[in-house]
């Protein structure tokens, strides 16, 4: 369970009553978090960001706010993803559908960014290509190493078709050893060395390890590249991860791999296939 579970509770069928066909103010969303959401009482709540607006087809008369609590714990800040739903001056987190089960919070995702297709990010294909794929990965989870070396090479192959853009999201309760794997990732990019985070796909290593040592020297047999402890701990670099992590929770991404068609979510992470056909 993450920080942010622990500190938050979000319930099924709490709301909020609200003026009529109104969509509520920051203040009446900043409330309704106080009373609904934080359970913790040593979490003070700061402010509700409002990230987008959206409908979905299949809830006429809904709008759904798609938001960052801006949160502190600890004199810490934390600023977590919350989705709402507003019709007819109620205000709910959940919206489940009867006959399927589905809960409409796990099938909607804010749009991405423009300025998430930045140079920095991309990795494979042309920054012109027709389509843009956006990829929050780790390279110890198994789904992503089934899917994103795909999307690797799809783009490779169709540089002018596809451009991949890739943001690390270590999931480090699951597997700790991705907190030193993203950051040789990252340092290889940086160098432009982007088949170094090819390979670290295929890495075989104890997803527990955290002895720095360990890790470089496994990192150093399988694909050559060597980094130093020193190179792993620059300030730019603990930097350029935590960015990434906060694009994270602005687009709520909370598992890997996430994939992003053209700033639309792709929940099936095959979209991509269509694409090169």
């Amino acid at each position: 369970m993450s920080l942010t579970s622990k500190l938050l509770t979000s319930t099924l069928i709490a709301s909020t009553v609200l003026s009529a066909n109104a969509v509520p103010d920051n203040k009446t969303l900043v409330k309704y978090v106080k009373r609904n959401i934080v359970k913790n009482p040593q979490v003070k709540v700061k402010g509700v960001t409002l990230i987008e607006k959206k409908t979905h087809k299949d809830l006429p008369g809904w709008t759904i706010l798609l938001t960052t609590m801006d949160l502190e714990y600890q004199k810490k800040e934390i600023h977590a993803p919350e989705m709402m739903f507003i019709k007819d001056g109620l205000i709910t987190g959940h919206l489940v559908n009867q006959k399927t089960g589905n809960d409409y919070r796990n099938e909607i995702k804010p749009t991405v960014p423009k300025t998430m297709y930045d140079a920095k990010h991309l990795l494979f294909g042309n920054k012109d290509a027709k389509h843009k794929i956006l990829v929050f990965s780790d390279p110890q989870c198994p789904f992503c190493q089934e899917v994103v070396p795909a999307i690797f090479k799809a783009a490779k192959e169709h540089p002018e078709t596809i451009g991949v853009y890739y943001y690390h999201l270590p999931l480090l309760r699951i597997h700790p050893v991705s907190g030193i794997l993203t950051k040789v990732m990252h340092i290889a990019q940086e160098q432009g060395k982007l088949d170094i985070v090819e390979k670290m796909y295929t890495l075989k290593i104890n997803p527990q390890e955290t002895n720095m040592k360990k890790v470089l020297a496994a990192i150093k047999k399988h694909t050559g590249f060597v980094v130093t402890e020193a190179e792993l701990k620059a300030k730019e670099v603990e930097k350029a991860l935590k960015e990434d992590e906060l694009a994270a929770s602005k687009l709520m991404v909370s598992g890997t791999p996430t994939v992003y068609i053209d700033g639309e979510w792709d929940k099936m992470r095959n979209g991509y296939e269509k694409l090169i056909k």
